[in-house]
């Protein structure tokens, strides 16, 4: 955005604040942001995390980074600037959605951890809870998971700037939640990281 675009932006305030939303929602918004290596196991632990929540009467939604590349990121590359733009604009649907009462959970490979920050950070001006999982598996492991035979098309070449191959993956060093997929069930991730969940959005008693 131009600076002079920027100066010509005049941010709109609701009448209805987050507090209010979130007693119609019945607990508090979070943003639940999942980070680790292609094959790790994170889209597969949100679409089994969004399941037992909606079974438990919570409001979730899935920002999946497969499904943001199709649609509102669908013009971006995986060059690092693209990769930078691309967590932004993720970071910011998810702020937004989290305002509105959402249990927010964001499934992408952000493999810079200073994106993340701004992410966090972002979060954490507007009052809304971040939630950094870092779903940890070894790299040879996601290899042999593979589930999208990218690892083999990167280590043919096929895919330059592969993260974890020819490209860096930033582990976080402090998560909110580790889940070690290779020593987990499915199951057991889902569990843990929904029970953590819930005592972030238990609403006050006198809410």
């Amino acid at each position: 955005m131009s600076s002079q675009a920027a100066t010509n932006i005049t941010q709109t305030h609701y009448l209805i604040a987050t507090s209010e939303r979130e007693i119609l929602t019945g607990h508090h918004g979070v943003v639940v942001w999942m980070t680790g290596l292609s094959g790790a196991g994170k889209s597969s632990i949100a679409v089994g995390l969004d399941h037992y929540l909606n079974r438990q009467r919570q409001h979730s939604f899935i920002l999946d980074g497969d499904n943001l590349r199709s649609g509102l990121c669908a013009d971006l590359s995986f060059s690092d600037k693209d990769r930078h733009e691309n967590i932004r604009r993720a970071g910011e649907v998810a702020k937004l959605m989290a305002e509105a009462g959402l249990i927010v959970i964001c499934a992408l490979i952000s493999p810079f951890a200073a994106d993340r920050q701004v992410v966090r950070a972002s979060c954490e001006k507007s009052s809304i809870p971040f939630m950094e999982v870092f779903i940890n598996a070894p790299l040879e492991v996601c290899e042999q998971r593979d589930p999208k035979r990218l690892y083999q098309r990167a280590r043919a070449g096929a895919i330059p700037g592969f993260t974890g191959i020819d490209s860096p993956y930033e582990a976080p060093e402090n998560p909110e939640v580790e889940l070690r997929t290779d020593l987990n069930t499915l199951e057991e991730c889902i569990q843990q990281l929904a029970e953590r969940i819930l005592e972030k959005t238990v609403l006050d008693a006198a809410a």
